[in-house]
């Protein structure tokens, strides 16, 4: 019988080694697991809880067949922004987890009665708004609990975190996206890179998120402020499935997942961004009927009509005008209004004191 060499068994020895130190282990999400090399579906149960049914949180696990990072897309956080939803279908089948380094979790809908009810930014059945009850309540209203699962599945999970938005089907919305600035300087960095890396040329500098971690209230902040780099896009408006919009989110998340080293293949990061400073919703002080004077993406000087709000027999009752000269990123372009809710959003190129230093 032939025997093979000391140093051939050793190399073999060596190489099933590596390959173990080199594999991929199991993921897991709410009891859904996926092994290396594939992608899984599962459902969240958010339970019944007083007077709601409770509802389901839909997600996908795209597992890798490299060890690399944990990314988690979010959509449909408000019901009625459709691009971000149908992007994340598109890519779910169009990323191979045998080409990918690394997990992406992908929550198709994040708030599934607003999705099926179309409702605009409140949830049905406690009228909250999910971006702002974060990280929720495990025995919360239905918001409120919706907030603590994808919080306790989602956000401990991941590394990394994008949530992604539009205009909501009365905003009609030119695409831009959010760096949150008032964090550790690494992570501020980090988050730069990731925003030139998604590669939308509108880019807010957010320093008014809040810092506590209890109450961190916008989904891609509760990942900020655990140390962990997120931010929100937003590409689409009034309701619409534009192809546009649904093509320039899957090149972002492309562009990501390249800057990441997870795909080989992707858009290189912007070189250059139209860099937003002072930045203000205007909400309405008066319920009535708005008549917008602007459109989206129109540079306004301070003091310049936005647009008129009537009461129910045309009788102007509040003129809307810009606080400063800007840039008008989103107006209201249906004629409903209730006091206190948005009508515009303006914001002014940022001066060279606001731009986060490298």
């Amino acid at each position: 019988m032939r025997t093979r060499p000391m140093g051939t068994l050793f190399a073999i020895l060596m190489g099933l080694v590596s390959v173990r130190a080199n594999a991929q282990p199991a993921f897991t999400v709410g009891g859904v697991t996926a092994q290396p090399g594939t992608t899984v579906y599962g459902e969240l149960q958010v339970p019944a809880r007083g007077s709601d049914s409770g509802t389901i949180i839909p997600f996908s696990i795209v597992h890798g067949a490299k060890p690399g990072p944990v990314i988690t897309f979010v959509a449909g956080t408000h019901g009625a922004e459709y691009p971000p939803i149908l992007a994340l279908q598109r890519l779910r089948a169009s990323i191979d987890p045998k080409e990918l380094s690394g997990t992406i979790l992908m929550v198709h809908v994040a708030n599934m009665p607003a999705f099926l009810g179309r409702a605009i930014y409140y949830t049905p059945g406690d009228h909250q708004n999910l971006n702002r009850v974060f990280p929720g309540k495990a025995d919360g209203t239905i918001s409120e609990r919706i907030a603590d699962l994808i919080t306790r599945e989602f956000i401990v999970r991941t590394q990394y975190l994008i949530d992604l938005h539009c205009g909501d089907a009365n905003e009609s919305l030119r695409p831009y996206l959010y760096w949150t600035i008032n964090a550790a300087p690494a992570l501020v960095e980090q988050v730069r890179q990731l925003a030139f890396a998604f590669g939308m040329d509108h880019i807010i500098l957010d320093k008014g998120r809040p810092t506590d971690p209890a109450a961190s209230l916008y989904l891609e902040n509760t990942a900020i402020t655990r140390g962990k780099p997120a931010m929100t896009i937003e590409s689409g408006a009034m309701g619409q499935s534009d192809e546009e919009s649904i093509q320039r989110i899957e090149r972002g998340v492309a562009g990501v997942l390249k800057h990441l080293k997870m795909r080989a293949t992707g858009p290189d990061p912007l070189q250059h961004a139209v860099l937003l400073g002072r930045n203000l919703v205007i909400n309405s002080q008066h319920t009535g009927i708005f008549y917008p004077l602007v459109e989206r993406g129109h540079m306004v000087a301070e003091g310049a009509l936005i647009g008129r709000i009537t009461d129910f027999q045309g009788r102007a009752i509040e003129e809307i005008r810009a606080p400063f000269a800007g840039e008008i990123l989103y107006v209201v372009g249906t004629p409903p209004t209730t006091k206190g809710e948005p009508l515009a959003f303006i914001a002014a190129p940022a001066t060279a004191e606001e731009i986060p230093k490298r």
